[in-house]
C-alpha cells in the first residue's frame, strides 16, 4: 500500500512531515531526515534579521508521569532560528538540489511590516522551496516586535499579512495557527479568506511547565527568573485534535496540516480522520529519535489496511461527520431508548402469544 498523497498540488511520499522546531535546525539535520524517510519537513522558522533573535539557556522543561517518568507534557521558551538569513537561502537551495522530489517547506516569521513580508516571501522562495508556513503562533517568542502568537491571535492583523504574502508568493501558503485563543476557527477564517491555500495546527500551548519547590522559582529558570514558554507532547493531543476537528469542520475546502502529541501511527490516524491531509511531528521526534518515521509508516499502513482504505486521502474526514450537539445526543439517547422498549416489548409479546398458542394446541 502506497502512503503517497498530495495536498494544494505537492506530492509527497508519505503525510509525516518534520514540524518548525530544533529537528529543522540547519541543513544537515534537514537532509537526514529526508534520508530516514520522512515525507516532508518544515524548517526552523527563519526571519530576515537573525541578530535580534538570542536564546536562553535552559530553555526546556518536562512533564513526567509519577509511576513511569515517561514524559507526558514538554515545555520550551526556544525563539525561531537564530542561524543568519543567508546561510539559510544557501543551505534550502544545496537542499533542493540533493533531493528535488523530498517536499521542503519554509517557515517564516517577520515583523507587522509589509516590506519585510514581502521581502522574505521572494527571497526564500527562489530557492525552490515547495511551500511557505506562516508562523503566525509562536507563544512566547519576540510578542514585543508584534511577531507570533502576537500578530495570530487578532484575525485582522491575520488577514493583512496572509493577504501580503499571497501578493508575492508564488507557491502554496500555509498559516499557522495558535491554540491560545476563544475561538480557533476566527484566524484561520481570516487566513482563508486572504488566500491561504491550507491551515496547520495547532502551535505549542501557553504554559508554565511547574515551580521548584526548593527554589520557589518557576521552571525552566534563567538567571532566577523564567517566561511563560510552549506546551507540546503527548498531553496537548486531545487539545489539537479537537481543534483540528473544529477547523475542518468549518473550511471543507482548505487543507490541514495537523500536529499536537503524534508519536504513534495510531496518533496520527486520529488527525487524519479529523481531517487533517498531513501530520507533522516535533516532540515525538525530539524524545524518540528520527528514526521513528518507520515505526510511523508501518502502523500508518496497518490501520488504512485494517480498514480497507486505499490511501490517506480516504480516511480524512472520515470521523466529522459523527460531531453533532448536546441536544442532538440527549434526542438520539431517548430515541434509542424508546426503540429499544418498543423492540422489549414487541419480544414479551411474541412470547406471550407462542406461550399461549402451545396451552390452547
Amino acid at each position: 500500500m502506497s502512503l503517497a498523497t498530495t495536498v494544494n498540488g505537492i506530492a509527497f511520499e508519505n503525510p509525516f512531515l518534520l514540524a518548525s522546531g530544533p529537528p529543522g535546525t540547519n541543513g544537515k539535520v534537514i537532509a537526514k531526515s529526508f534520508d530516514l524517510g520522512w515525507g516532508g519537513m518544515v524548517i526552523k522558522t527563519i526571519s530576515l534579521d537573525a541578530s535580534k533573535v538570542v536564546n536562553t539557556a535552559p530553555r526546556y522543561g518536562k512533564l513526567r508521569s509519577r509511576e513511569s517518568n515517561e514524559v507526558l507534557g514538554f515545555e520550551n521558551i526556544e525563539l525561531i532560528s537564530d542561524r543568519p538569513f543567508e546561510i539559510w537561502l544557501d543551505e534550502l537551495r544545496q537542499l533542493k538540489k540533493n533531493y528535488p522530489r523530498h517536499v521542503l517547506i519554509a517557515s517564516i516569521m517577520e515583523e507587522y511590516r509589509r516590506e519585510a513580508w514581502h521581502e522574505i516571501v521572494r527571497r526564500t522562495q527562489e530557492t525552490g522551496v515547495d511551500a511557505f508556513e506562516l508562523n503566525l503562533s509562536c507563544p512566547h517568542g519576540l510578542p514585543e516586535r508584534k511577531m507570533g502568537m502576537a500578530m495570530g491571535e487578532d484575525p485582522a492583523l491575520v488577514k493583512e499579512v496572509t493577504g501580503w504574502v499571497k501578493e508575492v508568493s508564488t507557491i502554496p501558503v500555509w498559516a499557522k495557527m495558535t491554540p491560545n485563543v476563544g475561538s480557533v476557527t476566527a484566524s484561520a477564517r481570516a487566513a482563508i479568506e486572504a488566500g491561504a491555500d491550507g491551515i496547520s495546527a495547532i502551535n505549542t500551548i501557553l504554559s508554565v511547565i511547574g515551580v521548584d519547590l526548593k527554589t520557589l522559582r518557576p521552571m525552566p529558570t534563567v538567571e532566577g527568573y523564567a517566561v511563560p514558554g510552549g506546551y507540546s507532547g503527548q498531553a496537548v493531543r486531545p487539545i489539537a485534535l479537537r481543534q483540528v476537528m473544529e477547523i475542518a469542520r468549518a473550511f471543507p475546502g482548505a487543507s490541514v496540516s495537523g500536529m499536537g502529541g503524534i508519536e504513534t501511527g495510531a496518533d496520527a490516524a486520529q488527525f487524519f480522520l479529523l481531517g487533517a491531509h498531513t501530520v507533522q511531528i516535533c516532540t515525538g521526534a525530539m524524545l524518540r529519535g528520527y528514526e521513528i518515521i518507520a515505526e510511523l509508516k508501518a502502523e500508518l499502513e496497518k490501520f488504512l489496511g485494517d480498514h480497507k482504505f486505499g490511501s490517506v486521502a480516504e480516511a480524512v474526514g472520515r470521523s466529522l461527520p459523527y460531531f453533532t450537539t448536546h441536544a442532538d445526543l440527549v434526542l438520539r439517547q431517548k430515541k434509542s431508548k424508546e426503540s429499544r422498549a418498543n423492540r422489549d416489548a414487541e419480544t414479551w409479546k411474541g412470547a406471550i402469544a407462542k406461550e399461549t398458542d402451545l396451552l390452547t394446541s
